[in-house]
């Protein structure tokens, strides 16, 4: 290169950085002044002029999503902001695809969204919109692939340019107060879809008949399927009658009610709300506490007057009011709720499980399934013993299990809770896992994901270290939304890759526990609500392995490292590599990963010279 080639090289290099430098300033401008246009702004402490928001696709400002020193998202979720979204402001970050401002308190006119026409995703969840949506906000916006609007106070019909918009995947409208008919959408890639509790009428279009009933329940004139029949308009002289019924039952249930109060237990009794769950702590932290009480946190209150549903009737039964005197103390806050330990005797100590995201679900769908998962008996699963239904409170009752989970043996604090697992006790772990959930498979044939949500937090371990599953079976009651972006199930490779979960995710989700408790690493995102749980998954298992096992990636504390053992170890670590298969249509079902498990010793006899069992090369998973 000559001096003249280098100097003009050099140039160009300077023209960049000068160029870079200006879009970096520019983008930080606009980003200080939407700061400055929203309520509590202050809090965004991290924005200042000092640093440029984006170094690369790193980040240097709390809730900013970079791609190549451009801003490609905003995240601000639960910061406190309030005020109106200036669009007028934002337009001047043409990279923008992402835009996230759930759980705050925004509110006025809906934000003119379309005048970024390139964006993929919005989601204004929980936030305090009580207008209506003009019915041309999203015209012209063909590549919006999410749309989250719920638990606002939107009201009016649904706007008819969404129907037009072909890339529409997620549609979230629940609980607002949305009125008229549902329209027809023109895409047929709708994937997640909720209109529950707003004041639609009418019939189900026939394209979104294919979801559950959940995602309609609450709007009292819709019909058709997956709700009742549609039926011929009802007389007005039919309308006065029901009304004059109406009215005198509701006299009745009140005056009920008023004494129900008044010689019922006192609000004393009611249970108390737990700590929230914390977002990156350790599963010692989150899992499992001990020792904690309930705080003294104000506090929904169970309605004493409705009974629990006893699924046996060879149990000693019990009743609310048993329940909220009972002594009791906090067990751990994960994504669905709290569990309690309560003991109602020396001898009868339970755990209650107060569920939450499942508001969706009617009475009858709720009872029904929770009748099936009662009916499932098994050594390694969790029995369920009662239950409690009201739109705003579930619970599940069932036996204490003293051990703790796998989850703190295996990751918690060094204490006196935690002991460390050996080999032969870290293979019938395995089994046990193994067998729960064949036992799952064979019993409730009927749903895709048995469990769904199958990880060390969720197997709890007797004094004996025996597998017992929990959380299992929540998929058909669970709020499509919350499913989505928590449950296990919806982080596996065919959902990130094709949207859905198939019969064999649980086995996917096996792998990878059988790869945590092998390697002792920890898949972080099995703990946390990630939105890039497939990228953290990745990186879990390629740290676990890139082509051939070798004894070097197993958990050192595991002990017991000879070559009587080894191979068995090995051979096991195999099996959860084979359950982890990216393709679908080469990863094992659930019977061949059983199978193979219960094939595995604790020992190698003299003569398997420590054959490993044969498998593909490792691929890592593919990202979106």
């Amino acid at each position: 290169m000559t001096v003249a080639h280098a100097y003009a090289h050099l140039f160009h290099v300077l023209i960049y950085i000068s160029i870079l430098r200006h879009v970096n300033s520019s983008e930080s401008d606009t980003l200080l002044e939407f700061k400055n246009s929203v309520t509590n702004g202050n809090k965004l402490t991290t924005w200042n002029p000092s640093t440029i928001p984006c170094n690369g696709n790193k980040p240097n400002w709390e809730g900013i999503l970079c791609t190549n020193d451009a801003i490609s998202g905003i995240r601000l979720e639960g910061k406190g902001l309030g005020g109106i979204i200036d669009m007028n402001i934002l337009t001047k970050l043409p990279s923008l695809i992402t835009i996230s401002f759930q759980n705050n308190s925004f509110e006025g006119e809906f934000p003119e969204f379309k005048k970024l026409r390139g964006l993929r995703s919005i989601f204004l969840t929980g936030n305090k919109f009580s207008r209506e949506v003009p019915s041309n906000a999203f015209e012209g916006m063909r590549r919006l692939k999410k749309l989250y609007l719920a638990d606002n106070h939107f009201k009016g019909r649904i706007p008819f340019s969404l129907t037009t918009l072909p890339r529409l995947r997620d549609l979230m409208l629940q609980n607002n107060q949305f009125e008229g008919a549902i329209p027809v959408f023109v895409s047929d890639k709708l994937m997640i879809v909720n209109f529950a509790n707003n004041h639609l009428r009418g019939t189900i279009p026939k394209r979104l008949q294919k979801f559950p009933a959940s995602q309609f329940s609450g709007n009292s004139e819709l019909c058709g399927p997956p709700l009742k029949k549609c039926t011929a308009e009802i007389p007005i002289s039919t309308i006065i009658l029901i009304a004059s019924v109406v009215v005198a039952a509701l006299a009745a249930i009140t005056a009920a009610f008023l004494i129900l109060r008044h010689f019922g237990p006192s609000a004393k009794d009611s249970f108390q709300v737990p700590p929230t769950y914390v977002k990156g702590a350790t599963p010692s932290d989150h899992h499992d506490k001990m020792e904690q009480g309930c705080g003294k946190t104000a506090a929904k209150k169970i309605d004493s007057s409705h009974k629990l549903t006893f699924f046996r009737n060879d149990i000693e039964k019990f009743d609310l009011a048993d329940l909220l005197k009972a002594s009791a103390e906090i067990l751990g806050g994960g994504v669905f709720g709290s569990s309690y330990k309560a003991a109602l005797t020396r001898e009868k100590v339970i755990v209650v499980k107060r569920f939450k995201h499942m508001n969706n679900v009617t009475n009858d769908e709720f009872v029904k399934h929770m009748r099936r998962l009662g009916k499932l008996n098994h050594p390694n699963l969790v029995p369920l013993i009662a239950f409690y239904y009201q739109d705003e409170e579930k619970l599940f009752v069932a036996n204490y299990v003293q051990n703790f989970s796998l989850a703190v043996h295996l990751h918690g604090r060094r204490s006196n809770v935690r002991q460390t697992l050996d080999w032969p006790t870290r293979l019938k772990i395995v089994k046990g896992i193994a067998r729960g959930l064949l036992h799952l498979y064979n019993e409730l044939p009927s749903l895709i994901a048995p469990h769904g949500h199958l990880k060390s937090s969720n197997v709890l371990l007797n004094p004996e270290f025996d597998s017992l599953l929990t959380d299992y079976g929540l998929v058909p009651i669970t709020n499509q939304e919350q499913a989505r972006d928590v449950m296990i199930s919806f982080k596996s490779p065919e959902y990130k890759q094709h949207g859905r979960i198939t019969k064999k995710t649980d086995v996917w989700s096996l792998g990878v526990l059988i790869l945590e408790i092998m390697t002792g690493k920890f898949p972080a995102n099995s703990f946390q609500q990630s939105k890039g749980g497939d990228t953290e998954l990745a990186t879990f298992m390629d740290s676990v392995m890139k082509e051939e096992p070798t004894s070097d990636v197993l958990d050192k504390e595991m002990g017991g490292f000879d070559k009587r053992n080894e191979g068995q170890m090995l051979t096991l670590l195999n099996i959860g590599l084979n359950c982890c298969e990216p393709n679908v249509e080469k990863r094992w079902d659930i019977k061949e990963a059983v199978n193979r498990i219960e094939e595995v010793r604790e020992k190698n006899d003299e003569d398997d010279n420590i054959k490993h069992s044969k498998r593909r090369p490792w691929l890592s998973f593919k990202k979106n």
